[in-house]
């Protein structure tokens, strides 16, 4: 069964990334549109992207992080664990920043430009590495 959940939690995990690479990246491209329809355009990937792809992946990788604990509890003991934790709440707190951003272009009430986007979407990057290494080599 532990293998069953880590697969899909390692599964859930890679899509909400995807979607957490790309969205910002839209953010860039959407900040950068003068014409009407392009931005019509944007608000809709955007929209789709974050409610059917991120928010899902997001859920079920939290479900299926939460069960691993469950099935393994000697993890909460364990320094890296609550490192990679934090990494998690960080992320969760990125990904909602990301949901009011989207927001704020699907009321045109975006005040940020494509430069600002352009460094916020390095952010998951960091994030990715710090988890990625906890959890492999478990440095504590």
């Amino acid at each position: 069964m532990y293998l069953w959940v880590k697969a899909f939690h390692i599964i859930s995990m890679v899509c909400w990334f995807a979607g957490i690479f790309y969205l910002p990246r839209l953010f860039v491209y959407h900040a950068e549109t003068t014409d009407r329809e392009g931005s019509e355009r944007f608000k809709i990937m955007e929209r789709k992207l974050y409610r059917g792809i991120m928010m899902p992946s997001m859920i079920l990788t939290l479900i299926f992080g939460f069960w691993l604990i469950h099935l393994i509890p000697g993890y909460m003991q364990q320094g890296w664990m609550h490192a990679k934790l934090t990494l998690v709440v960080l992320l969760i707190g990125y990904h909602h920043m990301c949901g009011a951003f989207m927001k704020k272009f699907a009321n045109d009430n975006n005040t940020r430009s494509h430069k600002f986007y352009r460094v916020f979407n390095e952010i998951p990057v960091f994030i990715l590495l710090g988890i990625i290494i906890l959890v492999v080599v478990k440095p504590f």
